[in-house]
């Protein structure tokens, strides 16, 4: 089992901890594991919130959601205690949706963060955990009392897993806006100030960040990886415009061959460190450019003059 990183010592207010946010914590549980086996999870791409340089060389908070977010998924469960569970009751309010499972170390850590986050905006937050644990919910149901979690716990099937795109590691957070639409997705164990700007944010709160927006090409939904110009991990920088466009195509239209069952751009999304999709993309590129070469047609785009006047 890979050692977990020490969490960050709080700051007292979300001003002197956002500063912090470009070095936040990333671990994570791989959902094949168990106990025995608990990897860190990569770092999601595109998802988290920086530190950026302002024009006086100070640092600047950012925190990004995406632009034209997707409704959430609705689901109708029954929490552990038998009662409706859905996203209809959470209208107007902040929805975090936050996938874990008893037997995960950081899903666990974060739990005290998330008891105080719903506690301190009980009235415009709603946390609801999903447990993709796959024992009795009995033992599920123990946990949560023992841990005093005061938010909704509810076992999730594994259809509704699919639905978000699949659960690559936990724990995995979706962050809803007041109009239940899916604003950001976090994988790994988060510093609780992250959580917190962007619940402030979202509520129209004041947050010392800046808000930025961006399209989700995956990053968030896999479905959209077809969006995608670039894909982690995969080097188009020899292909010219045309072939990119052909490779691209490829990528959305061929499954990879791992258990994933995604197309490869979703793979490499999903999983970075997949060597069966990254090994197929480089074949897949390596013929395009020898076929271009073949038709007697350039392998790559012509370089660009290194100044206005060159030929």
């Amino acid at each position: 089992m890979a050692p977990m990183p020490r969490r960050r010592q709080r700051a007292r207010t979300i001003g002197r901890q956002l500063p912090l946010l470009a070095a936040v914590l990333f671990a994570g549980c791989s959902t094949s594991a168990r106990q025995s086996d608990l990897p860190i999870a990569p770092q999601a791409q595109g998802t988290s919130t920086a530190a950026k340089q302002d024009g006086a060389g100070g640092s600047t908070s950012v925190i990004r959601f995406v632009r034209d977010p997707d409704p959430a998924p609705p689901f109708t469960l029954k929490d552990l205690d038998g009662k409706p569970l859905s996203l209809e009751g959470t209208r107007g309010k902040v929805t975090l949706l936050n996938f874990w499972a008893t037997w995960c170390p950081p899903c666990r850590a974060e739990i005290p963060d998330l008891i105080a986050l719903q506690k301190k905006y009980a009235d415009k937050l709603q946390i609801i955990a999903l447990s993709l644990d796959e024992g009795s919910p009995e033992s599920v149901k123990k946990f949560a009392r023992a841990s005093g979690m005061n938010y909704p716990v509810a076992i999730a099937p594994a259809e509704l897993s699919a639905q978000y795109g699949g659960i690559p590691a936990l724990p995995t957070s979706f962050v809803l806006d007041t109009e239940g639409r899916v604003v950001q997705k976090h994988v790994g164990l988060r510093d609780p100030a992250l959580y917190e700007a962007e619940i402030r944010a979202l509520l129209g709160l004041p947050v010392p960040a800046r808000v930025e927006t961006f399209e989700d090409t995956g990053e968030v939904f896999l479905r959209h990886a077809d969006r995608a110009t670039e894909l982690p991990g995969v080097d188009m920088s020899s292909l010219s415009g045309e072939q990119k466009k052909v490779a691209l195509h490829r990528f959305n239209s061929e499954n990879c061959t791992c258990p994933c069952a995604l197309t490869l751009a979703q793979c490499r999304m999903n999983d970075t460190s997949c060597a069966v999709s990254k090994a197929i993309t480089d074949k897949l590129i390596d013929e395009i450019k020898d076929s271009s070469a073949k038709d007697g047609k350039p392998s790559a785009a012509p370089a660009k003059p290194d100044s206005p006047g060159a030929p």
